[in-house]
């Protein structure tokens, strides 16, 4: 049995990481890769997801999606990701033919053509996904859940309060969690534990094309921590695949979407602001030396 997915996405030097176990798992089945402005800018986030693409040889479509959030001003993150997102490793040519703001549309395309519901995993901000909702609410009974990239119970690596992927659009992730949509929050409570070692960095470099670009990309992502480097998007393909990782726990989640904590998600953890309903499964703690190993035995299967 193998997973239908659609990533939606803003690589991204993690995001590349995550694209590259969803092309190679025969696990999963990725149908599309919207893309949306986030870690850089639109065009060149959809730029690096066709790179990836062409550097796998795989058939996935790419669609581009939105060029900034719905309501508060952008800011991307190139400070970490470096200018164009992906930089350490020659792609080759630059692609030309750049899909431009169709990603909505091949979503609800996308995912009505499915018989069966498909699982969308966001990893960048959640704004195509928001609009999608609202302009095509139909969709919702063909979504088997949104494994989503975000968030977090604890601090925060955008403010003190909010993680980037929210605070970048926390109106689209207001829309996202007040929809009904069974969804399963990947944040930053399971992605800062989830760090790669150097002897993980050090062993993927050996693995062939694939390792030797992902170790390439990965030696310019300004996002250093003591133990290792965070692989923020990973996590959700890991979810999917390896979900006996991760520790799980059901919370309504609220987003603020003004004010100085604008971004944060807010978890009611007494269960006493809305009748004890949930709206979100909460990844709480996750196995490390797991993913680790997991994480290299999915570089181990990649094929460029």
């Amino acid at each position: 049995m193998t997973t239908k997915i659609i990533m939606d996405t803003d690589p991204g030097i993690d995001d590349a990481a995550a694209i590259a176990v969803a092309i190679n798992n025969p696990e999963i089945e990725l149908e599309l890769i919207s893309t949306v402005a986030g870690n850089v800018t639109v065009d060149k986030t959809t730029k690096n997801a066709m790179k990836l693409v062409k550097f796998f040889n795989a058939n996935v479509p790419v669609a581009g999606g939105a060029e900034q959030p719905l309501i508060k001003p952008f800011e991307d993150a190139a400070r970490v990701h470096g200018e164009s997102g992906m930089p350490g490793y020659d792609f080759g040519p630059e692609p030309t033919d750049i899909p431009v703001n169709n990603a909505v549309d091949t979503l609800y395309k996308t995912i009505m053509a499915n018989e069966e519901p498909i699982v969308l995993v966001p990893t960048g901000s959640y704004t195509n996904i928001a609009l999608l909702l609202k302009e095509h609410p139909d969709v919702k009974t063909k979504i088997e859940k949104v494994v989503a990239m975000g968030g977090s119970i604890g601090m925060g690596n955008m403010t003190s309060a909010a993680e980037f992927n929210v605070f970048t659009d926390p109106h689209a992730a207001e829309i996202l969690y007040k929809s009904g949509v069974p969804i399963v929050m990947v944040g930053l409570d399971v992605t800062m534990k989830a760090l790669l070692t150097q002897k993980t960095l050090d062993t993927i470099k050996t693995l062939g094309k694939p390792g030797e670009m992902l170790g390439a990309i990965f030696s310019h992502y300004y996002e250093g921590h003591e133990g290792g480097i965070p692989m923020h998007d990973v996590n959700t393909l890991a979810y999917l695949l390896k979900p006996e990782m991760y520790q799980t726990t059901p919370y309504w989640i609220d987003v603020v979407t003004d004010g100085p904590a604008i971004g944060e998600t807010v978890a009611d953890i007494r269960g006493a602001y809305h009748n004890e309903k949930t709206n979100a499964e909460v990844c709480v703690n996750i196995d490390a030396d797991a993913f680790n190993e997991w994480f290299i035995d999915e570089v181990k299967k990649m094929k460029a």
